[in-house]
């Protein structure tokens, strides 16, 4: 362990604005036994039983942002019309507390939204609220900000760490790259990390290599998040940033894929893909490495097309999916 000045704990491991609801994903399948199967003729246990059948899994819109160009951004209303994409986060529980993927917007970027930069309010239009903060819903369902032991982050963009000072005591996961790129930041990506507001209470940084590691369905040095009775895995998804990541969650019936900013419509990883105009450009124009994101999200496609009843997808800022999300688990309960 040592200490980044003014950057944290560093932990080197082997490792129209709408409120959306809070909405719990349950698993009542068979749990995950880790990268490879059980061994046959391992038993399993009533305790591993029971954890897998209590599992949830919370989809939370921790904050909107709402540019002008409706149209063609989400692909329908007017020219002028406000669009709208959500910040999708997810919250795990587990018996070592509760696992947020990603944290949105946070308290202190709704009580100053001076902070995100006049640049990025200009540009996104978001709309942080108190009451949509992560602490906030988090608290409306029960929990409270020590319950969160562990973030895995997607990325450090403003809008998908903003909350972590909402939560001083969980250990923060990342890719290392990602987290060399906000702690020193290019001249291009200032913009886009504001780590003066939103890690000055010196997280507990968890670095990840960004090589090495397992493969998952086709995917390359994935990392899983190490003492969690949930699976959960970091898949590097590079390209829209130095360090971003996927994190793929086993629910017991399948795994959830939250690929953050790897892409934004849901109809780029449809076959054949589609995407409104604003969001192909604004992808093109804030990637680190243009090659590697659009590499990326083809492996996305090919991975929801061979592997959709295996794998669901799901990004950081689509209404529609979260949308989604929402009828399948009021299905699963209706059921």
């Amino acid at each position: 362990m040592r200490i980044d000045a003014g950057g944290g704990i560093r932990t080197h491991k082997p490792v129209r604005a709408i409120d959306f609801e809070p909405i719990a994903y349950a698993s009542s399948a068979t749990p995950a036994w880790g990268l490879k199967d059980r061994p046959p003729g391992v038993e399993i246990s009533d305790e591993e039983l029971d954890s897998a059948a209590e599992m949830q899994i919370h989809h939370l819109n921790c904050g909107s942002l709402c540019p002008h160009g409706r149209r063609l951004i989400n692909g329908d209303g007017g020219l002028l019309e406000r669009a709208l994409s959500v910040c999708h986060c997810l919250a795990i529980e587990s018996s070592d507390g509760l696992v947020l993927v990603d944290t949105g917007f946070g308290m202190e970027d709704a009580r100053n939204p001076g902070q995100l930069g006049a640049g990025f309010r200009v540009l996104m239009g978001p709309q942080p609220k108190v009451e949509t903060t992560a602490l906030k819903q988090l608290e409306q369902l029960g929990f409270s900000a020590s319950d969160v032991s562990h973030i895995a982050v997607t990325h450090l963009d403003l809008d998908h760490a903003g909350g972590l000072p909402d939560f001083p005591n969980a250990e923060v996961h990342v890719l290392a790259p990602e987290l060399e790129a906000g702690l020193n930041p290019k001249l291009n990506e200032r913009m886009r990390y504001i780590g003066g507001a939103h890690w000055t209470h010196s997280p507990r940084w968890a670095e990840h290599p960004a090589s090495g590691g397992d493969d998952w369905l086709g995917f390359e040095s994935v990392r899983i998040l190490p003492g969690l009775d949930v699976e959960v895995l970091l898949i590097p998804l590079i390209g829209h940033s130095r360090g971003h990541t996927g994190v793929a969650i086993n629910t017991g019936d399948g795994w959830l894929l939250h690929c953050g900013d790897a892409y934004f419509n849901h109809g780029q990883v449809q076959t054949p893909p589609s995407c409104p105009p604003v969001l192909r450009f604004f992808q093109t124009a804030m990637a680190a490495d243009n090659r590697a994101r659009k590499a990326n999200l083809e492996r996305l496609r090919e991975l929801s097309a061979r592997h959709g009843d295996e794998v669901t997808l799901v990004c950081a800022h689509d209404p529609v999916e979260l949308e989604r999300e929402q009828a399948r688990v009021r299905s699963a309960a209706a059921a």
